[in-house]
């Protein structure tokens, strides 16, 4: 099963993208596509676009279009349940001991890492990122 992750621009321009990287493989998932990208107004919006209505919306699209970001296709049994865990709560000060949040982020709003929130969601925002044609050439076997 696939998911997405952002290492969010607080988190790269900290210089904790390796880190975070580390952490997450050895969480047990494998990076099949990884891709920099720094969102435009209209990307981050239309990424963003399921949150229009809330108070968080505005702010979210100018910090995530502040500095460029690492978009992550994951991989690993229930792979969305499994990177909600790891990465621990929205807010750091909650988060538990050990996980992504708890480690590097800033604050709640500066929290280090983006994670779809399910299934359907880690397609969609997949899709967003990575051409079907790119996974499924990093998913054949002899790929490399």
């Amino acid at each position: 099963m696939f998911t997405l992750a952002i290492i969010k621009p607080d988190a790269v321009g900290a210089g904790k993208t390796g880190q975070i990287l580390a952490h997450l493989e050895q969480a047990g998932f494998k990076i099949r596509a990884a891709r920099l990208v720094r969102l435009s107004t209209v990307q981050a919006e239309a990424f963003y676009e399921v949150h229009r209505a809330r108070p968080f919306y505005r702010p979210l699209v100018r910090f995530m279009t502040s500095g460029p970001g690492l978009a992550l296709a994951l991989e690993r049994d229930n792979a969305v349940a499994h990177l909600r865990v790891v990465i621990g709560a929205t807010d750091p000060a909650e988060a538990q001991p050990g996980t992504v949040r708890q480690l590097y982020a800033e604050s709640k709003e500066r929290n280090a890492i983006h994670a779809a929130d399910s299934p359907e969601n880690a397609a969609r925002e997949i899709a967003f990122f990575f051409p079907e044609r790119e996974l499924r050439e990093l998913a054949a076997p002899g790929a490399s």
